[in-house]
Order: structure tokens, then C-alpha cells, then sequence
């Protein structure tokens, strides 16, 4: 399941630094604008301490964590929606991902230049919105002029429900809102929502990268950030990249974590940006464990049984028999797959079953 995370912000905001220190690729950290012209991509695994803990119990061969893909994408500027700065280029680069991390200058640095000549996290974001919502708006537009004679006078009830889709969206946009400010009860309105793949209708996770003194609390500009998306269904994670780069030069896990209960901190921001990027995507992790691996698969969260089989392989979905489940927690607890099934903790699952984050399970099928 490939799936991808855009990071997003105005030139010189920290994308770079924060894409090097999340993937170790070495995207250009450059004081000016436009260093990354061609979208950086970075697959990131997802941590996940329940699958060291299993690997103790089995001793499998190999241990595989899931992965998201990052994708770094050029800074945007006032005018991309029209083509300023190769925007139509960075647009279609966030066009293609399923999720945005906008990064938000949060921090002064008199050695590092605004585009804008000063610091205002409200003022950037705004800016990036309105020419994301500009692009949203020139496609709902040519979307409604395609099926509005169809929907009125064609009597097509498919066109008519479109129209009525697009027309709550150009509402929004026309105000200055975003798409997902939209909201649908019906979930096949929502698919066609989805299928417009309007950029501003993808779940988004407001990044501030702030200097190493408010890496724990925060300070004026993430306070700003919070009272300005308090009405939007986004997230916010406060990030010091600065000490990110530094935490990924120590060689041992042991050191980086001395090295965060030095500042104040018990987990890395990199750690807690992916972990919210996985949750922005509705992702959940279920886990298989034998003599050979110890593996987490990513899938939507609310997929049942048969989908998540399908995730391993198409043939386990095809012919998918049951699948025989333990909880996490039961297996540590007991500490094997045979304990387990001894205290009949096992349970065995049929199609109906909806997975839940953590369960090990092993599919049953035939093709």
C-alpha cells in the first residue's frame, strides 16, 4: 500500500531540514528559494515498539515496519496558483499524495531569510491556503460548467448530485475556505468528493518548526497557529527541526533518547511527525508473526478481515477462509502463539470481522 505525505510550506520555512532529518535523504538545506525544484521522495518507517517486543518472543529471521512515503516539494510562493514561481509544477506534485505537512515558520533567525521579510506563521499559512483554494476553485469551476446543462435539462440524476457536490464546494472556496471545511453524511457523496482530488480537501497537519527553547512548550507563533485553525479538522505538531538534525547525527538509540531527556523531551519529533502522518491517513497496523518475520501491514482504519488479508497477498482475499486473531496485549502477556491458544485467547474471526489496530493474526485461505 503505497501511500504519500507532501510536505508543503514557503521557501525557507525548514521543509529540507525536516525531510533530511525524516528520511536521511539529502535534499538541498539552501538559504534561498526554489533549492528543491524536483520533489524529494523518502520512505519513512513508521515506529513501532510492539514489533521489537514480539521479535524477543518469536526470534524471527527479519523484522519489517510499515513505511509512508515522504515527499518534499518546493517552496510555494504568492502566485503559484497562476504559475509564479513553477507553481503549476508544485501543485501537481501535491496533487499526487494523500496527505499535506505544512511546515510553518515558527522561530527567529536573523541568519535565516523570510521570503516575506518577517515572521507570521498566521500570514504564511493563509497565503499557501488561498493559492491552494485558487487551483481548488479553477477546478470545481470546470467541473460545474461540464455537468450543469446535463444535470438541469438532461434529467441525469448522477449529474444532479455532482452538480450539487461541486456547488457546496465552490461555496466554501468563494469564502476562503477550504474543501475539507465541507462536510458529507452520505458516504457516496463523499467518494465523489474524494475523486475531485482537490488539493485542499486532503487531510492536512500543520507543522510549526520552532527554535530548540520551545521544542517542549511551544511559544507566541504556535499559540497563533492554534487559535487559527481552531475551526479546521487539522492537526498541529510543534517540531524543533534544528535539534532533529542534530538527534539524527548520534549513532545509538541510547544516546538520542539521553540526548531528549537532556532537552526535555521523550520521544524525537521526527518519531511523533510520523506516527501523526500515519494517523492523518486513517492508517491502523495489524501484525503476523512467525520463524521468518515479524511484520506490520498498514491498512484503513474499519477494513475487515478479507481486505486486510488482501493487503498481504490478492490471493488471501480471493479465497479467504477466516482468520485466527490474538490481541496484542495476550500475546505478550502469555508469550507465545501456543500459550495463547491455551488459555483460548485466540479468537477465530470470519468475514465480518473488523480489525482493530495491534491484532496478530493469521489468515486461513484457499485458491
Amino acid at each position: 500500500m503505497s501511500l504519500q505525505c507532501g510536505i508543503v510550506g514557503l521557501p525557507n520555512v525548514g521543509k529540507s531540514t525536516l525531510f533530511n532529518c525524516l528520511s536521511n535523504a539529502k535534499a538541498q538545506a539552501a538559504n534561498f528559494p526554489f533549492c528543491t525544484i524536483e520533489p524529494n521522495v523518502g520512505v519513512i518507517t513508521v515506529p513501532d515498539e510492539r514489533l521489537n517486543k514480539l521479535a524477543e518472543l518469536v526470534n524471527p529471521q527479519r523484522i519489517v515496519p510499515a513505511t509512508v512515503e515522504i515527499v518534499d516539494i518546493a517552496g510555494l510562493v504568492k502566485g503559484a496558483s497562476k504559475g509564479e514561481g513553477l507553481g503549476n509544477k508544485f501543485l501537481a506534485n501535491i496533487r499526487e499524495t494523500d496527505a499535506i505537512l505544512h511546515v510553518l515558520r515558527c522561530f527567529d533567525d536573523d541568519n535565516v531569510t523570510h521570503v516575506d521579510g518577517s515572521i507570521d506563521p498566521v500570514r504564511d499559512k493563509e497565503i499557501i491556503d488561498a493559492e491552494l483554494q485558487l487551483k481548488d476553485l479553477e477546478t470545481i469551476e470546470a467541473r460545474i460548467q461540464k455537468v450543469e446543462k446535463q444535470a438541469k435539462t438532461g434529467g441525469d440524476k448522477e449529474a444532479l448530485r455532482a452538480l450539487n457536490i461541486y456547488l457546496k464546494f465552490r461555496e466554501a472556496l468563494q469564502q476562503g475556505l477550504s474543501a475539507r471545511t465541507v462536510k458529507f453524511d452520505n458516504k457516496d457523496d463523499e467518494k465523489i468528493a474524494r475523486e475531485l482530488y482537490l488539493l485542499t480537501y486532503k487531510p492536512v497537519l500543520y507543522v510549526c518548526n520552532v527554535d530548540e527553547a520551545s521544542a517542549v512548550t511551544g511559544n507566541k507563533y504556535v499559540d497563533a497557529v492554534r487559535e487559527s485553525v481552531k475551526n479546521e479538522d487539522a492537526e498541529i505538531l510543534v517540531v524543533a527541526a534544528k535539534i532533529e538534525s542534530e538527534i539524527a547525527e548520534f549513532e545509538t538509540f541510547e544516546e538520542r533518547q539521553e540526548f531528549l531527556q537532556e532537552i526535555g523531551l521523550t520521544e524525537s519529533g521526527v518519531s511523533r511527525l510520523i506516527k501523526s502522518a500515519y494517523h492523518l491517513l486513517n492508517l491502523q497496523t495489524f501484525l503476523t508473526a512467525g520463524p521468518q518475520e515479524v511484520r506490520a501491514w498498514t491498512f484503513h482504519r474499519g477494513w475487515k478481515a478479507p481486505q486486510c488479508a488482501g493487503v498481504i497477498h490478492t490471493d488471501f482475499e480471493k479465497g479467504f477462509i477466516r482468520a485466527e486473531v490474538i490481541k496484542y496485549d495476550d500475546y505478550i502477556a502469555l508469550g507465545s502463539e501456543t500459550a495463547v491458544k491455551e488459555a483460548g485467547k485466540m479468537s477465530v474471526e470470519g468475514k465480518e470481522y473488523v480489525v482493530q489496530d495491534g491484532d496478530v493474526i493469521y489468515f486461513r485461505f484457499n485458491v
